[in-house]
């Protein structure tokens, strides 16, 4: 077994969803999800069959996304594993809850707009997410004026009042 990163690529101004599910009815289910929750969002998926034919499975609206999640599906190449690229206007907090509450997603990786490597282990069998790597480590404690600048943010973004 050897242990190592990928480093994952998607466009500037979007959020990436990573996740573990058991079924290809995954696909079409988070595809649901996506339109039935954010209207006219622009998003591509692409999910790893773990058996069978052993196919990357795809749905979208939005080509350029869809290409960058199986980008990343190959890249990282685990079974089981998807790969969400939601674009400009649209954010996880939009679809996190859903998409946990799905009956096929075993657990979520990350859900970010932050420069992501994945910790993945590689046998004879194929490859497995052991963890990822969300954006930077901690270069401090935030301040009064990071608290003001924080809460501005999400006000901003329309997520407090």
């Amino acid at each position: 077994m050897t242990i190592d990163t990928v480093r994952l690529s998607f466009p500037e101004n979007c959020n990436i969803i990573v996740g573990q599910s058991h079924f290809i009815k995954t696909v079409e289910d988070i595809a649901e999800i996506m339109v039935s929750s954010v209207a006219g969002v622009k998003f591509g998926l692409a999910f790893n069959e773990a058996s069978g034919p052993c196919l990357v499975r795809t749905e979208g609206t939005d080509q350029a996304l869809i290409k960058a999640a199986v980008e990343m599906a190959l890249a990282v190449a685990a079974g089981h594993t998807f790969y969400l690229v939601i674009g400009p206007g649209a954010y996880p907090i939009n679809v996190l809850d859903r998409i946990k509450a799905s009956s096929e997603t075993c657990r979520i990786f990350c859900a970010t707009a932050n420069p992501v490597e994945v910790v993945r282990s590689v046998t004879e069998q194929g490859a497995g997410i052991l963890g990822v790597v969300d954006g930077s480590s901690p270069k401090g404690v935030e301040s009064d004026a990071d608290k003001v600048s924080r809460r501005a943010m999400l006000r901003r973004f329309g997520y407090k009042f």
